[in-house]
């Protein structure tokens, strides 16, 4: 494996003339403030964008952003600045205002540097680099042409290639030394179908910590084709959702999502610090059906969410949230470990340089049970088979959500039968955990499409569960009759 910080530091800091003796310096002048705590994170970003609508290319977009942030605490108080580039007097500069918010408290000095060992979970592969502009153009046109063929009434379509080669390195008062190069990748497949007059959309999607070479099995990514056409046709073919309190299931892999928001969110450690989510000071107590355990894993090799360290320069680790229904832990960044008296978790995140970090989910899910999924479907005279979801929203202070279904179906006397659409999910984040009756043994994680909002900051997450029943759970609809 290559080693990240010489990687880390021929991009960022060797085309300034930084060298580690000026970081050190940069540290100590914060230090002299009487702060506790300072760090520095730098950062370069390359991006592109490449878009086909309708068997044309409509854009190929290119980005290159550098620059360094300066974060220094003191108590509850937080300074920070940041400089879009990497030049040693803009870092001072910035270093200066952060270290402003304070001019009293105990004498300080920067420990000794020790490189975190941190994760190898994926190659730091330019993905940019991996194909030429040709391969890109005739990767979309032939994908383009076999979506083409799949169904005549397709009406609109469009399919997008990101990519990411993010390079970063932290350093700190505390003695801390961490680099990470993280490629991503994505691939988005839209469409539109019509039929006499009605118009549904489908939509599919893949990606990870790669490079374009993930995208050469034809196999794997036709079938991403495939499902966008088929979900917009099963809508076309849907009847009304039903309306009502009834059982539902959940598919497994992207209806996570459900799990994420609904929970992970109110599992952050900064909303718990402050008393606003659900399960503040729930620790050690029942939140949900003893079949639920509830991990957050920032260590899955090339999985979309996983990071080598997080953005404070933490290994990433495999932390249970729930453990059989317990409330284990909460999801943690260094400021509000510290602050609660707990330990960091690796889940100090941030979008970019130019933003503070704060506790986010990296790879979020809920473990398999010992049911198989035939056997859920089987126990439901009477419900929904939720196999999709499109989006949703989550009050992180009551629990409460609304997400909307994708893809989902009647369940009729133990069988998956009508396609039906317009279905809503609302309910509450801990009834549902606590209403969850049957935990299916097949997890599956989403196919490395996730991202993440929270305070104007996005990252790139992961999710996943295996299917499960929820014994009672609100369902909006047009049909009332069902």
């Amino acid at each position: 494996m290559p080693d990240l910080f010489q990687l880390a530091r021929i991009a960022l800091l060797e085309p300034a003339g930084i060298t580690e003796q000026s970081l050190s310096a940069v540290l100590e002048k914060i230090l002299s403030r009487c702060v506790d705590y300072a760090d520095l994170y730098f950062q370069e970003t390359h991006s592109e964008a490449w878009a086909l609508e309708d068997g044309i290319i409509k854009s190929g977009e290119y980005h290159l952003d550098r620059g360094v942030g300066v974060r220094v605490l003191h108590g509850e108080k937080t300074g920070f600045a940041y400089a879009d580039d990497i030049l040693l007097p803009a870092l001072t500069q910035a270093a200066n205002t952060a270290s402003s918010i304070v001019n009293s408290g105990q004498n300080r000095s920067v420990k000794s540097w020790q490189r975190q060992p941190g994760q190898h979970l994926y190659l730091p592969n330019n993905p940019l680099n991996s194909w030429d502009e040709q391969q890109k153009v005739a990767f979309l046109h032939k994908l383009n042409a076999y979506l083409q063929q799949l169904d005549n009434r397709i009406v609109q379509s469009s399919i997008s290639l990101l990519a990411e080669y993010d390079s970063i390195l932290v350093v700190s008062s505390e003695g801390i030394l961490a680099a990470d190069i993280r490629p991503l990748v994505r691939l988005n497949i839209s469409v539109v179908l019509e039929e006499q007059g009605k118009r549904e959309n489908g939509y599919a999607g893949c990606g990870g910590r790669y490079d374009y070479n993930y995208f050469t099995t034809e196999d794997e990514i036709f079938a991403y084709a495939r499902a966008a056409v088929a979900q917009a046709n099963l809508n076309l073919q849907a009847i009304p959702a039903p309306a009502g309190t009834i059982p539902v299931v959940l598919g497994s892999g992207w209806p996570g999502v459900l799990i994420h928001e609904a929970v992970g969110h109110g599992l952050e450690g900064d909303f718990n610090r402050k008393g606003v989510s659900v399960y503040s000071g729930k620790l050690g107590q029942l939140v949900a059906s003893p079949l639920c355990t509830v991990v957050d894993n920032g260590t899955l090799p090339q999985r979309r969410g996983s990071l080598n360290v997080d953005d404070e320069g933490t290994p990433t680790q495999c932390t249970t949230l729930i453990d059989n229904g317990v409330l284990a832990n909460y999801l943690q960044d260094r400021r509000n470990a510290n602050l609660m008296q707990l330990p960091t978790t690796g889940n100090g995140r941030r979008e970019s340089y130019a933003h503070l970090p704060m506790p986010r989910m990296t790879n979020t899910y809920l473990l398999p049970g010992a049911s198989d999924p035939e056997e859920i479907i089987a126990s439901v005279d009477y419900g929904l088979y939720a196999a999709n979801f499109s989006g949703g929203q989550v009050d992180i202070t009551s629990g409460k959500f609304v997400f909307s279904t994708a893809e989902a179906y009647l369940i009729e006397k133990g069988q998956i039968t009508t396609a039906v659409k317009g279905a809503t999910l609302i309910g509450n984040g801990p009834e549902v955990l606590k209403n969850i009756t049957m935990v299916g043994n097949n997890l599956a994680l989403d196919s490395g499409i996730g991202i993440c909002g929270k305070d104007g900051q996005s990252v790139p997450v992961g999710v996943g569960m295996p299917t499960v029943k929820v014994n009672a759970l609100t369902v909006g609809g047009t049909n009332t009759n069902g």
